[in-house]
């Protein structure tokens, strides 16, 4: 099986966990397909992307560029799905193959978690939250910054989690 040492897309490098590359086969031609674990951030940026600028490095030291049209796979790990279509399979030989009436497909989430994906990129989400409070306090709280805010809040959880546990 081929092993990919890194990949850029659209020029920049992007870290993945795990990640598949192989050929399917189908009744309307092959393409070149490219799973990968990435992170939750890294879904969010290629959501509502439809083609990007792919370059593959391979272990090997071969260096695949194309057009690949992008497709997020739903359900556990955050997942990309890359493909284009290949009409020359010569460079592709020792690459695994994958037929449409196939029940194989490579796994790619074996041994990795969303907590260590979460360790290297982390993502950030905004929370409202309503709150009864007394008057000085919610004065004191609207004088202040939202970055401080979130620092605070961001340490107020941490040490809650850190005492219950």
């Amino acid at each position: 099986m081929v092993a990919i040492k890194k990949i850029k897309i659209d020029g920049e490098e992007i870290h993945i966990f795990n990640s598949a590359i192989y050929i399917f086969e189908s009744s309307s031609g092959c393409t070149l397909e490219l799973d990968m674990i990435v992170s939750e951030i890294a879904v969010k940026k290629y959501n509502k992307v439809e083609n990007v600028i792919i370059e593959i490095e391979l272990e090997d030291g071969r260096i695949i560029n194309s057009i690949m049209h992008v497709k997020i796979l739903s359900g556990g790990l955050p997942q990309l799905n890359l493909f284009c279509e290949l009409d020359d399979l010569h460079e592709y030989e020792d690459f695994a193959r994958v037929n449409e009436n196939d029940s194989w497909f490579p796994s790619i989430e074996d041994s990795i978690t969303l907590e260590e994906i979460r360790k290297v990129e982390m993502p950030m989400e905004d929370c409202s939250i309503k709150l009864k409070l007394p008057i000085d306090q919610v004065e004191w709280l609207k004088s202040q910054k939202k970055s401080t805010l979130s620092e605070l809040f961001q340490e107020f959880v941490r040490d809650y989690w850190n005492k219950g546990s």
